[in-house]
Order: structure tokens, then C-alpha cells, then sequence
């Protein structure tokens, strides 16, 4: 089992990058940059590729919507030249809050799109000329479109790989079976080990059964909140703005994928009351209602036996790739204790 980290999209992101030098020396494997509506993460991912020499960057996620298919398949070529080849292609499709409401694009069939977008880069990456009709991504544009002049065109650098590892962010159940059938790796949030093969068994076994053999078995990333010690389950308080802010506020009411999968767990009452708090603007009452037992499932905070019990687990709910936000002043000394129990 590998080890990663995500880069905090909050506060100084730069800051937090010139930490994973000391992290990378640790044993960390790889590291994700969100985006979301902070910092681009392009950007912050090529600064780490400068400051790094052997730990895989990965954008966690790129959103499907903001960024045309040639713009993210330039954005993955380019990054993986400059990080010699060690870039990883994090896409998902986000919400229509951000999508609409930041970026000021329509939000519509997410799943359609992400399969066009991984054929499109693909095919960018092997230096194809890139004609693709879909049915929302069509290269070149039609001639009864705007100028009529566009023409295929492919991509005019050789890349460092003509393959880089696409990962995507999914929860719903169609999105994942997509994801078992097209992607290199999957990115699932508030993973609950326990509960993974009940909620998405039969998406991922659905998409297994139609992946192209030329494909490696899907790699799996997650994980959260990590601390080691008889006396840290204190800290687990610190992860409840975030899961307020997810389960509660990252989307309008019935259209909120944080919180059906919450509810999928068997929170609907909690699920449902932190939404209302969230957004009516109570949000550290939402944050209060966050079930102490769900915060120890989907974390990493606990002794020394438990943590590595809650690996373990993890580990046969499919994870190879863990990934840790380390909730203390020494985080490298916990990488290197994380890699000897992932070991």
C-alpha cells in the first residue's frame, strides 16, 4: 500500500508545499492539490514538481467543465514534462454550484462528459489528431459553428508519456461504474472502508467487467485525518467543519452528493439536520451534530493497534494508495510510522 497527502487548498498553499520536501524524504509516495474554488492547482502542482524530485503530483481534482478537453490535455503534458514524468491527471465533475456559480458554465451529464474528456486526452496524449464527436465535445468545431475554420490538429510537443495516469473523483453509482471501466486510479471521499463494498460493490464490479485488459487493475485513493497516540481522539473535533462543510453546504438540498452518501451510511437524520444548519447559516451548530462515530470511521486518529486495524481494513476494501492528512507539529515522523504499518 502506498502513502499520500493532499495539499491544503486554504490558508497558504505555498507554505504547505514546502513541506512536502520533508514529507518526500519521509517515505511520502504521493501528493494531491485541490482546487476547488482556491488557488488553481496547475499552478501549485509545478511548483512542486521543482522543489521534488521522486513523489507523484497529482491535481485532486481538476473539474470537467472550466477547462476544455485540449486545455486539460495540455495541462497534463505539460506537467508531467516538467515533473519528469510523475504527474497524475486528478478529474471529477464537481457540482453545480461551483460549475455554474464560480466558473460561470453550464453543469450537464456528467457522466457523458467524463468519458469524452478521457478519450480526448487520451488521444491527445498519443499525438493522434484529435476528431472527436460526442455528444457535448465535438473537435474540431462543426462547420455551422462558429467560424467553420477549425481544423484536427494534434499536440504539437512530444510528451514525457503518452500515457499519464487518469484518475477520477466519483461517489454516485453510474460515475463509479465509469470509473472501474475507463480510469487508472478512483478518488473516493469519506471513504468509509467498512461500508465501501454495500454502497459501491456493484458499480465497481459492473465497471471491472467491461475494463479493456490493456488496463492495470484500478488503484483506489483515500483516507483522511491521521494521528497516532492513547490520547488524540480529541482531534477528531478538528475534522467536523470540514464534514459540515461537505455533508452540509457543498451543494443545494437534494442535490448535495456528500450528503446522499452520507445518508447511505445510515446518517439520513444527521445528514439532514446538518444540511438545514449549514444552510441556514448555523454552522458551527452543524459541525456539533456531526456523529462522533462517523468521524471515526472515515479517520485515521486512534492508537497505535486501532490505526493499523483500520489500515488493514481498509486494505481489503480495495485501498492500495492511503492517504493521510497528518493532524500534528511532526507530520514527517508520522509518514515514516504510516509507511512502516501500511508496509
Amino acid at each position: 500500500m502506498k502513502l499520500s497527502t493532499q495539499l491544503t487548498y486554504a490558508g497558504s498553499p505555498r507554505a504547505a508545499a514546502d513541506q512536502v520536501v520533508a514529507l518526500e524524504q519521509a517515505g511520502l509516495d504521493s501528493v494531491w492539490v485541490a482546487e476547488a474554488y482556491g488557488f488553481d492547482s496547475p499552478t501549485l502542482m509545478g511548483y512542486l514538481a521543482a522543489k521534488t524530485e521522486t513523489v507523484k503530483i497529482g491535481s485532486g481534482i481538476l473539474n470537467l467543465y472550466s477547462r476544455t478537453p485540449g486545455a486539460l490535455l495540455q495541462t497534463a503534458a505539460g506537467l508531467d514534462n516538467v515533473s519528469g514524468g510523475r504527474a497524475i491527471l486528478g478529474l471529477g465533475a464537481s457540482n453545480p454550484q461551483v460549475i455554474e456559480g464560480f466558473h460561470g458554465v453550464p453543469y450537464g451529464k456528467p457522466i457523458a462528459r467524463t468519458r469524452e474528456v478521457i478519450e480526448v486526452v487520451r488521444m491527445g496524449l498519443r499525438r493522434e489528431k484529435i476528431e472527436y464527436d460526442g455528444p457535448s465535445i465535438k473537435i474540431p468545431l462543426p462547420k455551422d459553428q462558429g467560424t467553420g475554420l477549425g481544423k484536427p490538429l494534434k499536440l504539437l510537443v512530444h510528451p514525457e508519456r503518452s500515457a499519464v495516469p487518469i484518475y477520477l473523483a466519483s461517489l454516485g453509482g453510474k460515475n463509479v461504474e465509469l470509473t472501474a471501466e475507463l480510469a487508472d486510479g478512483w478518488l473516493p471521499f469519506i471513504y468509509a472502508p467498512e461500508k465501501a463494498q454495500d454502497v459501491w460493490g456493484e458499480s465497481l464490479a459492473a465497471g471491472a467487467a467491461k475494463r479493456s485488459p490493456e488496463l492495470a487493475p484500478l488503484e483506489v485513493v483515500a483516507g483522511a485525518m491521521c494521528a497516532i497516540g492513547d490520547d488524540v481522539k480529541g482531534l477528531l473535533d478538528f475534522a467536523r467543519p470540514m464534514l459540515a462543510l461537505y455533508i452540509g453546504g457543498m451543494g443545494a438540498r437534494g442535490k448535495n452528493f456528500y450528503n446522499a452518501l452520507v445518508c447511505e451510511y445510515g446518517y439520513e437524520k444527521e445528514a439532514k439536520e446538518i444540511q438545514d444548519l449549514y444552510l441556514d447559516g448555523k454552522k458551527q451548530e452543524a459541525e456539533a451534530l456531526v456523529p462522533l462515530d462517523l468521524l471515526e470511521m472515515v479517520n485515521l486518529v486512534a492508537p497505535e493497534g486501532y490505526v493499523k486495524e483500520r489500515i488493514e481494513g481498509s486494505r481489503e476494501s480495495g485501498v492500495t494508495n492511503l492517504q493521510i492528512m497528518p493532524a500534528t507539529d511532526d507530520a514527517p515522523a508520522l509518514v515514516r510510522k504510516m509507511k512502516e504499518l501500511v508496509a
